[in-house]
């Protein structure tokens, strides 16, 4: 099992610009076995059947959990919040019982179809990206993890081949560094659930690529 674990969930992964670049940098990083494994949730489970022990002893033996997806309709994938709703059980993931996932860390890697200022106040979506993302935060606050700086990639599909490459080389660059980067813990079950100081990339709809 791995030191970090990357949950990536993309429905159409194929015609995805964002996700398909960050995993194909990551797959061209040869990062060892034991300290990144990649569980790509649409080919694992196309027909959402998840292996609930499977997923959770990755889990338990990650110090470092990364959920890389696309803003999907406001929020994130069908599967992943399936994912979520299965594997993130009571007695294990939170309530009386183990537990299993406190003083983990969790990073979120978003991407969004529309610019920054579609998500500014006034603008198109109505709220800040953040303010969508909140459910994840709460999630991790819920199960007693630390949320770490999100990294938010707006203009998903107008991105320069350039800029994108600059991105995916970032991200596996974070991955090798960790846990270097990390601040210090703020973000916990006593803490707001909040994601604070995002880094975020973009260039130039709500859904993401």
């Amino acid at each position: 099992m791995a030191e970090i674990l990357l949950i990536a969930a993309h429905p159409d992964l194929q015609a995805s610009r964002v996700s398909r670049a960050l995993l194909a940098a990551v797959e061209r990083a040869t990062i060892a076995p034991s300290r990144l494994e990649v569980r790509d949730l649409y080919r694992l489970y196309p027909d959402y059947a998840i292996d609930v022990a499977a997923e959770q002893r990755a889990l338990s033996q990650a110090s470092l959990i990364v959920w890389l997806h696309p803003l999907h309709w406001y929020g994130m994938p069908a599967l992943m919040k399936l994912w979520v709703d299965e594997v993130f059980s009571h007695g294990w993931a939170y309530g009386a019982g183990e537990r299993a996932l406190r003083g983990k860390q969790v990073w979120l890697v978003c991407s969004a179809g529309g610019s920054p200022e579609s998500f500014a106040s006034g603008g198109y979506n109505g709220h800040a990206l953040l303010d969508f993302l909140l459910p994840q935060a709460q999630i991790a606050r819920l199960c007693g993890m630390q949320t770490l700086p999100p990294t938010l990639i707006y203009s998903a599909h107008e991105i320069s081949d350039e800029a994108l490459h600059q991105q995916a080389l970032s991200f596996v660059q974070q991955l090798l560094d960790y846990p270097d980067w990390v601040p210090s813990p703020e973000g916990s079950e006593d803490n707001l659930a909040c994601w604070s100081l995002p880094t975020t990339a973009s260039e130039g709809g709500g859904d993401g690529a």
